[in-house]
């Protein structure tokens, strides 16, 4: 299994794929051309997908994050002389800088950003057909939309680029650190769809952490990883799905340091896994998973953990305990756990400073609110 191809390799790919199409479909004409009112432009809440991510969605001011101060600074450090047009950089923030201009349709702007062909996919087969009322989601998916109901097929297109970065880029120019949390990073996107499906949060935490486990063991055992920041990310992840109980009858994962044969396991482990649970979920599974998390405070005092790499567990589970918590309607949630979950945001929220000892008291307390809740 191949880790995720980054957004605009991939339109360059579907472009090469696409031959002999006609020059009007061989890449999206763009996000505007979305924005009529008998499209996605319109006023009403079922058409007004266009001004939602032109307005208040990041995504489609990616290319403008380029052409900032901060950047040109990332960029002196690593010897590229424009961040707005250098591959290692337009590959996520401008995908369709990526793609030769002559394969391009016409008013298409690099400068959009991640815009709908970038989540989408090539528009060559369905463009035409994709707001027909009489067209359900599988006729879209059926000419070649992608299928971003599917959680495992949402993972991966969003993956590539809130997780996978050079190592370079982060310890020579700075640029944060990426964390993927699916569940997390989808209810933070300005909404412009609407879920056929009730209750994804947990599943889609779930989903997401198969896949970031799968991706960081590529790119270890392909060396595009930094070891000394990616291993306790992977130990970290191994420990967390290890402890959910969750295995859909898979072998289980090797928690043990990534030797090469761990990280080709665990690549081909996570992937079955993140497909399994996309494909099957029931609902009783989030409250499980949250009291076994909530429930593993000796793993903080054990003696031959070291610090970086509870630090590592500690900021993944808060943010599990973060998704699975929200994933249970409000009136539900047992009184003072938020509060309790804000103490340990708070003391996770620091690598180097990280206390495990302090940690596991709180954690404790965390768990007491969830026993005593209904």
């Amino acid at each position: 299994m191949r880790p995720v191809i980054k957004v605009g390799r991939v339109l360059v790919a579907g472009l090469a794929a696409l031959g002999a199409a006609r020059a009007d479909e061989l890449v999206s004409l763009g996000a505007s051309s979305c924005s009529s009112s008998g499209c996605h432009g319109g006023a009403g809440e079922k058409s007004d997908q266009f001004g939602v991510w032109a307005q208040r969605d990041v995504h489609s001011r990616s290319y403008a994050t380029l052409t900032t101060a901060r950047s040109a600074r990332m960029a002196e450090a690593l010897t590229i002389t424009d961040p707005a047009v250098s591959p290692r950089c337009v590959v996520c923030h401008a995908p369709l800088a990526e793609v030769a201009p002559s394969r391009l349709g016409a008013g298409v702007d690099p400068a959009e950003g991640v815009s709908c062909v970038s989540c989408h996919d090539l528009p060559a087969n369905w463009l035409r057909g994709h707001t027909r009322a009489d067209w359900t989601h599988a006729d879209r998916v059926a000419a070649g939309m992608r299928d971003l109901d599917d959680l495992y097929t949402r993972a991966n297109t969003c993956v590539a680029c809130h997780q996978n970065i050079d190592p370079a880029i982060v310890n020579a120019g700075r640029h944060p650190a990426l964390m993927f949390e699916l569940d997390g990073q989808t209810q933070d996107e300005p909404r412009h769809w609407r879920e056929h499906a009730a209750d994804l949060g947990a599943q889609a935490w779930f989903v997401g952490q198969a896949v970031a486990l799968r991706e960081v063991s590529w790119a270890l055992l392909n060396g595009r990883a930094d070891s000394a920041r990616a291993v306790p990310v992977w130990q970290g992840l191994v420990w967390l799905l290890v402890r959910s109980g969750l295995d859909y009858g898979l072998p289980p994962l090797d928690p043990s340091p990534p030797a090469p044969a761990a990280l080709a396991s665990a690549v081909a482990a996570a992937d079955e896994l993140a497909k399994r649970a996309a494909q099957r979920w029931d609902p009783s599974y989030g409250p499980v998973v949250l009291r076994r998390l909530a429930g593993t405070r000796s793993d903080f005092l054990a003696p031959d953990a070291a610090q970086p790499l509870q630090a590592c567990r500690a900021e993944r589970l808060v943010l599990a305990l973060d998704r699975l918590l929200d994933a249970i309607p409000a009136a539900r949630r047992p009184p003072g756990s938020s509060e309790r979950l804000d103490r340990l945001f708070h003391l996770a929220q620091s690598r180097p400073d990280f206390d495990p000892a302090e940690f596991s008291r709180e954690l404790d307390g965390f768990a007491r609110t969830l026993g005593e809740g209904g």
